[in-house]
């Protein structure tokens, strides 16, 4: 029984950056070949990155990501990595855009996968299932392939898929089952939701029964925009036997040794199954040296708690974004709050506290325990810290003009929101929002004052979530014996905007142990008013919860990105019109 040392190579590419994601290829098929690999597997859209969205229309970026395909296997060869074959997502075209005056059916622009080796390449494959849900549009960027790709390596049939082709039964997986391979490579770029590691698993398995074989599966990690890419890469066997498994949002390079059955099927066969041409071709003989000595064996890393987990990835999404799109640092307004102090620590996690700046901005109504937390959580954490009074701006605004009411509360956080963006204007900050999900939900924040920001790292995380976050991440700095970031009593206290005398959420919103779950069923499970109020929930407090929601559209729409956490995130997730009469209390 043939055996292959497998590199899954789970990496962190940038979309746009072609050279550079081509020198990362180049990097770590170099660490893949010293550890004794056979055969080396990138994530999907490697090349370009992804999504890259309208890029795709784009001919000049299209035929820029095939060039540097063929540049890649040339500059591997050069590397002295010609005999390990590489198998790296890129860009591709068969056609113009489907979107253009001159498209031709069945062809276009093309999620596609290529096997490089000996300084070529050897074999592609289009994509097959091409999601159109959630966060996907791929059905307006991509044409479907109808070729399932086989190569014979090292004496073992693998079958080419890239990420949605898994996630769908039929298709390329059954189609591999009637070619008699031995091992299904999958390249995704598979965004993180929380505890999405649980479904992927024995998605993985049942696929493997479907095409009764192994799966090598690589996922990319890393921040783009409002996502964020968990790796989570494993193999499992044929019978769906969890073999290796690589830890989340870090880099990492997988190594496995797999035992594989023999091909059997001439490479010269042509065959047609459920309605996809099966395409046979063959790697050259001269392969890297099989493994000698230990056997190679890649680990299995446990899953982590939920609040580990979406701690990691907002830490990521927040790096990635301010590191991507090059800010030198970050600076947010610090109210003593719970909000604000979860940001801060994030971003002290994401940069380090020289890269973050920690704004007071108290105003007459700013309590005296919510201006010692601030200061507190910047002793803690280290952070750069200053203290910006607004009253006398205020005031001037007040002298000038006749306001009252909540009008006056909503100037306290415009003028902070002036303060905040005047320093990104004059130091070069990244001024990041602190709004939750919650807060979102109902539309409770000042257009242009609190929700003013380029980057909001807690746009998607509920506020219930938003204390256990707190509390888990002071618990883990206890446990490593280090200081807790965020102070007992931010955690502790009732939350409040202090924009007036005394004034807490509460005044206008139901406790938010009653709020989140009306607003997890209507947002992220799309009920409807019927089924929150069979599910539980108090009839009068839904209805007044949904017509928060539904009058805050417009405000959500201005907001911030924000990394994703959830199955339906504000934004690229959920989309309704701003204009919209439909409500449902009729």
């Amino acid at each position: 029984m043939p055996t292959l040392r497998l590199a899954l190579c789970q990496v962190d590419p940038t979309v746009g950056d072609i050279a550079g994601n081509a020198d990362l290829v180049r990097t770590w098929a170099r660490k893949a070949a010293d550890a004794g690999a056979q055969l080396a597997l990138f994530p999907e859209l490697m090349l370009t990155g992804y999504p890259v969205e309208d890029l795709v229309f784009r001919r000049s970026f299209v035929a820029a990501s095939r060039a540097a395909l063929h540049r890649l296997a040339a500059d591997l060869a050069a590397d002295g990595l010609g005999d390990l074959p590489i198998l790296v997502g890129y860009l591709d075209a068969d056609g113009p855009p489907q979107v253009s005056a001159d498209a031709e059916p069945g062809k276009g622009a093309r999620n596609a996968a290529a096997l490089l080796h000996g300084g070529a390449v050897v074999a592609t494959y289009f994509k097959h299932h091409l999601p159109n849900y959630g966060v996907f549009d791929e059905d307006r960027y991509f044409v479907s392939g109808d070729t399932l790709t086989v190569v014979r390596i090292g004496g073992v049939d693998v079958a080419l898929t890239i990420c949605e082709d898994l996630w769908q039964a039929g298709g390329p997986f059954a189609v591999a089952r009637h070619a008699g391979v031995g091992l299904v490579l999958n390249i995704n770029g598979s965004p993180y939701e929380l505890n999405k590691d649980d479904i992927r698993l024995p998605l993985v398995r049942r696929r493997a029964a479907e095409a009764d074989a192994a799966i090598a599966y690589v996922n990319m990690v890393g921040g783009q925009d409002e996502l964020v890419y968990d790796g989570d890469s494993m193999i499992v066997d044929a019978n769906g036997t969890l073999l290796a498994r690589a830890p989340q949002f870090v880099e990492h390079l997988l190594v496995h040794d797999l035992d594989l059955p023999p091909a059997k099927e001439p490479v010269d066969v042509e065959e047609r199954a459920d309605d996809m041409r099966i395409v046979r071709a063959k790697v050259s003989d001269i392969l890297p040296p099989a493994p000698v000595g230990e056997v190679a064996v890649g680990g299995i890393i446990e899953p982590v708690a939920d609040e580990a987990e979406v701690w990691q990835a907002l830490v990521l999404g927040l790096r990635d974004y301010v590191n991507k799109n090059r800010f030198p640092s970050v600076v947010l307004g610090l109210s003593g709050g719970i909000d604000s102090a979860v940001v801060a620590a994030l971003a002290v996690d994401a940069l380090g506290p020289d890269r973050v700046v920690g704004v007071s901005l108290p105003s007459q109504h700013s309590s005296e325990h919510s201006r010692a937390d601030a200061e507190e959580l910047a002793k803690r954490t280290r952070l750069d810290f200053r203290i910006e009074p607004i009253q006398p701006m205020v005031d001037t605004f007040l002298a000038n003009m006749s306001l009252a009411g909540v009008t006056v509360e909503n100037l306290q956080a415009r003028v902070r929101g002036v303060i905040l963006m005047a320093l990104s204007n004059q130091e070069g900050h990244l001024v990041l929002t602190t709004g939750n999900k919650s807060e979102l939900a109902v539309g409770y924040s000042t257009l242009y004052g609190d929700s003013v920001g380029g980057y909001n790292p807690v746009k998607d995380v509920w506020k219930t979530l938003i204390w256990r976050l707190a509390k888990w991440r002071n618990a883990e700095a206890e446990q490593r014996g280090e200081t807790p970031p965020i102070p007992e009593s931010s955690i502790g206290k009732p939350p409040s905007a202090e924009l007036s005398p005394g004034q807490l959420d509460s005044d206008s919103l139901p406790e938010y142990d009653v709020l989140d779950p009306i607003l997890i069923g209507y947002v992220d499970g799309d009920l409807g008013r019927d089924g929150l109020v069979e599910s539980g929930h108090d009839p009068a407090i839904v209805d007044r919860v949904l017509r928060m929601v539904d009058t805050a559209e417009y405000k959500r729409r201005q907001s911030a990105p924000g990394t994703k956490i959830s199955i339906k995130a504000f934004g690229r997730d959920r989309r309704l019109p701003i204009t919209n009469r439909w409500r449902e209390d009729g």
